[in-house]
């Protein structure tokens, strides 16, 4: 690829805010927190938890409530999922799939993004809970495509783990069939409601999608008529070679790791010129770092509750979620001995951004002993969780914009309640001040995709994307298109 270029973000640059979060009865990036007294975490098995989270987020203009989500629980700590479960972090999982309808007829505006797998979902019935999510919230959703890392996900479904790069090449098959069920299977004017004739749908503009490929065979008919985006706004959270390659053929939004900004940079830049590369505009692709902010409106308030998040953290269920996401079993080595570890080969059931993100942490010098590491995942998970006032919380953001290119936040909760709260009263109002944030959707009421994208209108794919390629153009039967 040769060297990259810095670019420079835009002067006053506004980002996205997003909640980030996982359906799980427990904690996600803040592990033993449920202990504290007056937590909310014991209480994500009911529907109030996340209508009360959805207001907030659409009152306070946050674009999107992004829910994380796996099959399995991390066994690797110990050969055993027990440290996790004693933790509650990360198990208890609710499917976020079935809470986002919820969720969005107690709100206007704000979006929601959901985890579904290449790996373990037909594609077919995929494309047809999308779709119907997609009617049901107006089109304000996105999936989250991810190809399963996890043995514990493999052995649940009853198959083999896939390699890296062969999930990778599942996956790039697998929006190939869901582009076309989505764009290709119904016309534009199929809906016609013609009571005089007695047409509800033209039989005619409603094509078979016949589809035989190296892993995937089908032949269907979209299960239902197009919603308002069409195809859901497409996240996606690969680092790896094979993973940014997929990223620029598909997606528009990428989620990043890393402590600093330096760690996200580069990846930035490289995936924005393979998507240059591959004829689109990579100012469309959204890349959001994760910050889990401690907030007070004093620098002692806010050391105040870190010292009590330190208090609760639970450092072997917050070593187990590490030793989950890398493959490498932590409970092997001294909780107060310095420690490193050979990053130099990813193992198959490791998340590679995170393993990558542990690696560069290595290289710049970062001492880490078990204990230390596993206060830090259990506080805010391996992101930056700056502790502070909002104005030392915003100078943290505005390097990583700054210095990264960044175009938003993923932010999780370290205090439940407290942390979402905080980012809405102490923080959003000091980064309006500098202009860091959008005072509101670019329409209101409108789909993700055009709120994220800020292009009132643009409701479906771009047509420099490439899964636009697959639009019904009116063949009968069905034609494939020349591949791009």
């Amino acid at each position: 690829m040769g060297s990259l270029t810095p670019q420079p973000s835009q002067p006053n640059k506004k980002v996205h805010l997003n909640f980030f979060e996982t359906a799980c009865t427990g904690g996600h990036e803040c592990a033993g927190q449920w202990a504290r007294p007056g937590d909310n975490s014991p209480s994500k098995d009911r529907l109030d938890y996340y209508l009360n989270m959805a207001r907030l987020a659409d009152k306070a203009k946050i674009t999107a409530i992004f829910f994380a989500d796996s099959y399995g629980a991390h066994d690797i700590y110990a050969g055993s999922p027990d440290a996790v479960f004693r933790a509650g972090v990360q198990v208890a999982k609710l499917d976020p799939m079935v809470l986002i309808p919820a969720m969005a007829a107690v709100t206007t505006s704000v979006s929601f993004g959901v985890t579904g797998s290449t790996s373990y979902i037909h594609p077919f019935a995929l494309a047809r809970t999308m779709s119907s999510l997609d009617h049901l919230t107006n089109g304000r959703v996105a999936w989250n495509v991810v190809t399963s890392w996890s043995a514990a996900a493999a052995e649940a479904f009853g198959k083999d783990l896939l390699p890296h790069d062969q999930r990778y090449e599942v996956a790039d098959e697998y929006m190939d069939v869901v582009y076309r069920l989505w764009n290709g299977s119904w016309a534009d004017d199929v809906v016609k409601w013609d009571r005089i004739n007695r047409v509800a749908y033209d039989p005619k503009r409603v094509v078979k999608i016949d589809f035989e490929g190296k892993h995937i065979k089908m032949k269907a008919r979209h299960q239902l008529h197009p919603s308002p985006q069409r195809t859901p706004v497409i996240f996606q959270a690969g680092t790896s070679k094979v993973g940014q390659a997929f990223a620029a053929r598909h997606a528009e939004a990428v989620y990043i790791g890393g402590l600093v900004p330096s760690q996200a940079s580069y990846q930035i830049r490289a995936s924005r010129e393979i998507a240059r590369a591959a004829g689109r505009d990579p100012t469309t692709i959204k890349f959001f770092a994760a910050i889990n902010p401690i907030l007070g409106r004093t620098v002692d308030e806010a050391q105040a509750k870190y010292a009590e998040a330190l208090k609760y953290a639970d450092i072997e269920g917050a070593l187990a979620q590490f030793s989950g996401y890398t493959g490498i079993d932590l409970s092997r080595y001294p909780l107060d001995e310095e420690f490193k570890l050979d990053m130099s080969n990813p193992k198959e059931n490791a998340v590679q951004g995170f393993f990558g993100n542990f690696a560069d942490s290595q290289k710049a010098g970062d001492v880490w002993t078990p204990r230390k590491l596993g206060e830090k995942i259990a506080i805010g998970g391996f992101h930056p969780s700056p502790v502070g006032t909002a104005a030392m919380v915003a100078d943290v953001m505005e390097e990583w914009i700054d210095e990264a290119d960044v175009d938003g936040f993923n932010m999780a909760y370290i205090s439940n309640p407290g942390s979402f709260e905080d980012i809405v009263e102490l923080l959003m109002p000091e980064l309006r001040r500098r202009g860091l944030v959008f005072d509101d959707y670019a329409v209101p009421g409108g789909t993700f995709r055009e709120n994220l994208l800020r292009e009132p209108g643009q409701k479906t794919l771009r047509a420099d994307h490439y899964g636009s390629q697959f639009k019904f153009e009116g063949d009968f039967p069905y034609t494939e298109p020349a591949k791009k």
